[in-house]
């Protein structure tokens, strides 16, 4: 065998294993829930890149779902899911970062899309990506500007955005007491909606991490459905207090975003 006939098979291989072209799709009548938090380029040499998305892929990928005829719908409309159109896509934000503002929310008011929120209440001057391992010490997340209550309002004002819980400090919640869970679940709830007048109904575990307590408590807390991080497609929506989503990655090309949209994942695992 040739020197060229290997290196083709050993590019198609790794290829394959990157992107998974081969795996079956998940039909579009199941609703797609995609996951971001920073919408800006990224910072060389940063930890967290994988977190931003740069404006113009975001942009890219708002248009493409714009194009192909996916319904952009707010996580409050999870709760009557025989009332999705086929094609439906949740854009959800987690966190509360500035660049939201600036650099996303632009972008759905061009193409007519929405988004959900999930906010942290004390969101500023908090590292909290220690509460989830502590060798994350580098404060870049921190030093990340967070939205003003004043952009929050004018995000919801304008109809594309609308808010969900995600905690009071972003708490690593299994690392709690019961009554320290109940006052991040119900609290953030509590707030939100005193602060800003919007109904909340959706809530988003921080880091991802939950246990059946905290499901417990976030329904108790009167939420109606709840996000995680596990990766994926929702094929059965009786269980909306465990929905998946597809986290779209700041390392995803165009290819990596359609096979997300198409499978739930960019590769073969992720």
């Amino acid at each position: 065998m040739s020197w060229g006939i290997l290196w083709l098979i050993t590019t198609v291989l790794l290829i394959s294993h990157r992107y998974a072209w081969w795996k079956p799709g998940i039909n579009a009548r199941h609703p797609r829930i995609l996951m971001y938090h920073m919408v800006s380029e990224h910072i060389k040499g940063a930890k967290f890149n994988k977190l931003r998305v740069i404006p113009a892929m975001f942009e890219y990928q708002v248009r493409w779902l714009k194009d192909h005829g996916w319904y952009f719908a707010f996580m409050s409309e999870i709760d009557h899911p025989e009332l999705l159109p086929k094609k439906t896509v949740f854009l959800t934000f987690d966190d509360g970062f500035e660049d939201n503002y600036h650099n996303a929310f632009p972008v759905l008011q061009k193409y007519q899309a929405k988004a959900t929120l999930f906010l942290v209440l004390d969101r500023f001057d908090r590292d909290w990506s220690m509460a989830k391992k502590s060798h994350h010490n580098s404060g870049e997340l921190m030093r990340e500007l967070k939205l003003s209550d004043s952009q929050v309002i004018t995000m919801l004002d304008s109809g594309c955005w609308e808010l969900g819980g995600h905690t009071l400090t972003h708490a690593n919640l299994v690392r709690l007491s019961r009554n320290k869970r109940w006052d991040e679940i119900n609290g953030c709830r509590t707030q939100l909606e005193r602060q800003f007048g919007s109904r909340i109904n959706s809530f988003a575990y921080p880091f991802g991490i939950y246990d059946d307590v905290d499901v417990e408590l976030t329904m108790l807390a009167g939420f109606t459905s709840a996000v995680t991080t596990e990766e994926g497609i929702n094929e059965n929506l009786q269980t909306p207090f465990r929905l998946k989503r597809i986290k779209i990655s700041g390392r995803d090309d165009r290819v990596g975003f359609w096979l997300r949209m198409r499978t739930g994942f960019r590769g073969w695992k992720r």
